[in-house]
């Protein structure tokens, strides 16, 4: 996936810092949009220049709640073809379920792993500091879902719970006024979740016309994006698309159009195996399983590809330095 921002995120961010009292010239300095015409800076920026920009802009305003208050103003608009996608759907389920198909297109460099318990929807950010400071990236995802459910449903009360994978901040009370009182700090992992009976929640917006335009230029513009993405990202995001069937490399270099000796030569190049990026794949997929709690272990061994339970104990072992029972133990500990 194409490391890069869109382009109403960047200016947003610009905004803010403008009106904190921040030079334009000096918020940009050491990015690529220093001296250059905002106007025409194109649909994305690079994520090099939106990192300088988010560095700057928390060094010269000193404003620790920065991430929360950018996430607020990221509307629907902001989402562009993607927010516009949004609001075309019949109900709260054809949101997610756009969402986790297309959410590269807002945060190419962004992992998300999307499940259900017995009552909830969970949203999990297993690597959320990927290329942004940890709290801030958090604070800015957090702040967006808030603000893009509010404009979807016309609901400000929407019952999210919010939970931080870090010790509540001395600007705590910030986090309570953009995102409401049920929020957690020192949590596992950063998740989002909701009841899932309010999947079937009505847009009033709902054109199920416009929503096929919509999601055919999402779906155009990810491919893009994925065309210049590297070789190995390109085979993790289609092994997490072919969960259960896990494909051999000869299979994987034809789905993505080259011969597998073009293919191996090009994983080489960027120092990684496919046999490495299916076991990561696989290891992500077991631990949401365990996590889960909803499947017996030897069923996920199955769905892995192995059909002996022990066999596949060892490789997770192996894949992750702890078995699936102590995975699955620390859920059940983890539950009320």
């Amino acid at each position: 996936m194409s490391s890069s921002t869109p382009a109403p995120y960047v200016l947003i961010l610009i905004d803010l810092a403008v009106e904190a009292g921040v030079a334009r010239h000096d918020l940009l300095q050491g990015s690529s949009l220093a001296g250059a015409d905002l106007s025409a800076i194109g649909a994305r920026v690079s994520d090099d220049d939106f990192r300088t920009l988010v560095e700057n802009t928390l060094r010269l305003t000193g404003d620790p709640a920065l991430g929360l208050r950018l996430g607020r103003r990221l509307n629907l608009s902001a989402h562009a073809v993607l927010g516009q996608a949004f609001m075309t759907c019949r109900n709260l389920e054809e949101v997610i379920q756009l969402f986790e198909h297309y959410y590269p297109v807002l945060a190419p460099e962004l992992t998300l792993e999307f499940s259900r318990t017995e009552d909830r929807l969970l949203i999990c950010s297993p690597n959320s500091e990927a290329y942004l400071p940890i709290s801030f990236g958090l604070e800015c995802i957090t702040a967006a879902i808030r603000n893009t459910l509010t404009g979807l449903l016309g609901d400000t009360q929407f019952p999210l719970r919010f939970e931080f994978p870090y010790p509540a901040p001395a600007h705590a009370a910030v986090y309570t006024e953009v995102l409401g009182d049920d929020v957690y700090f020192d949590c596992e992992a950063a998740v989002w979740s909701f009841p899932l009976e309010l999947l079937d929640t009505p847009l009033p917006s709902s054109n199920p016309a416009l929503r096929q335009l919509y999601e055919a230029e999402c779906a155009r513009l990810l491919a893009d994006l994925s065309d210049s993405a590297a070789i190995g990202e390109q085979t993790r995001s289609l092994l997490r698309k072919l969960e259960g069937q896990y494909p051999k490399m000869p299979q994987v270099a034809t789905m993505l159009n080259m011969s597998p000796r073009t293919y191996r030569r090009r994983l080489t190049e960027e120092g990684v195996s496919f046999q490495a990026l299916l076991d990561e794949v696989r290891a992500e997929h077991a631990t949401r399983h365990l996590r889960e709690r909803r499947l017996p272990i030897a069923s996920i061994a199955y769905q892995l590809g192995f059909n002996d339970p022990s066999n596949f104990r060892r490789a997770y072992r192996r894949w992750t330095g702890v078995t699936p029972g102590a995975v699955r133990n620390k859920g059940d500990e983890a539950q009320p």
